[in-house]
């Protein structure tokens, strides 16, 4: 029996979320030389994320330090930017930023998780073509720049394909970390039977947040329950804790934490924009989205027990074994640039 050939694959990271999606799908690639990188940009954002103006994305501040602090948990080997040589492979969970140095090799994107709503900055972008990230994660898929595109459901390959990426392109294969949540049952949390509120980091990403409305909407939810807060890792700690406790003095404020299993030990689940409604939704928890939930339930990432990392690991091996002879798509590399 011919051994398989080892090939060198990079995995580019971004939150803490797709950073332990990688390493789940890397997990399955051990045959293979895997590398890890944080997520970075190339030209005007690389120099806004050195001066500490994008400390609010995964190019910096407390996201890139969730991400540096697990790679280095595990002892991932790591390789920064992708800069230690070439790659047969490259593994990412945006192409909102196509980096220059992976435009011409086999990519295969991941959805992370839920998208943000078609709204002002979409259509902008579609309009002018101006920068993806503009547009935020409702433009992701729209690079094209890649060969594969793994994502949660089938609703999500109808989302995708409406949005105009090719069906071919598309491979239901679920999405880690969303994929078996009846296993968050399973927990340490000591608190139960309470309405937990997931907030998010829309004031920290420039979006419109109506907080003290969304509070009212909470304190009409709650109706006198126990109230749980779980920040986003993004958001402006002491500012989010302040605003709670003034308005809901008994409540209990976390920043940290495992926010599956809070939803899991949870009566009702209150989010903002948050992909953790999924979680709820899995679980048959009463849940509340700014988002229309008959929409959610039909894009629900596919529970398929925790076998999405590994069917992944089967797309970036069939794209490997594809890859002999194969030639740059030029086309491919100017809509990235």
């Amino acid at each position: 029996m011919s051994t398989p050939t080892r090939r060198r694959v990079l995995f580019i990271c971004g939150s803490l979320n797709q950073t332990t999606m990688m390493h789940e799908i890397g997990k399955h690639l051990g045959q293979h030389d895997c590398f890890y990188t944080p997520f970075y940009s190339d030209g005007v954002l690389r120099w806004l994320t050195r001066n500490g103006l994008l400390d609010f994305t995964v190019l910096g501040g407390e996201l890139r330090r969730l991400t540096d602090h697990y790679l280095y948990q595990h002892q991932l080997p790591r390789d920064e930017r992708g800069e230690r040589g070439e790659y047969d492979l490259v593994v990412t969970g945006s192409d909102l930023v196509v980096q220059k140095n992976i435009r011409e090799k086999p990519v295969v994107l991941v959805q992370e998780g839920m998208t943000d709503p078609e709204d002002l900055g979409f259509h902008l972008v579609r309009a002018f073509n101006l920068p993806r990230w503009l547009g935020s994660t409702s433009t992701m898929g729209l690079s094209l720049a890649y060969d594969r595109f793994c994502v949660a459901s089938p609703g999500y390959r109808d989302h995708f394909i409406e949005k105009g990426v090719p069906s071919d392109r598309l491979v239901v294969t679920g999405i880690p970390n969303f994929d078996n949540c009846q296993a968050f049952c399973d927990n340490d949390f000591p608190h139960r039977g309470y309405v937990l509120v997931a907030t998010s980091d829309t004031r920290e990403t420039f979006k419109i947040d109506h907080r003290p409305r969304f509070f009212e909407r909470v304190r009409r939810i709650a109706n006198g329950r126990p109230l749980i807060f779980k920040l986003h890792p993004n958001e402006k700690v002491p500012r989010s804790t302040r605003e709670i406790m003034s308005a809901f003095p008994d409540a209990l404020v976390f920043s940290h934490g495992n926010t599956n299993h809070m939803i899991a030990n949870c009566d009702v689940l209150i989010t903002q924009y948050s992909t953790v409604i999924y979680v709820g939704l899995a679980l048959g928890k009463e849940c509340h989205s700014y988002f229309d939930l008959a929409t959610l339930q039909r894009l629900a990432p596919t529970q398929n027990g925790g076998t999405s990392a590994r069917n992944i690991a089967r797309v970036c091996e069939d794209l490997l074994a594809a890859e002999a002879g194969r030639r740059v798509d030029t086309e491919r590399v100017r809509r990235a640039s």
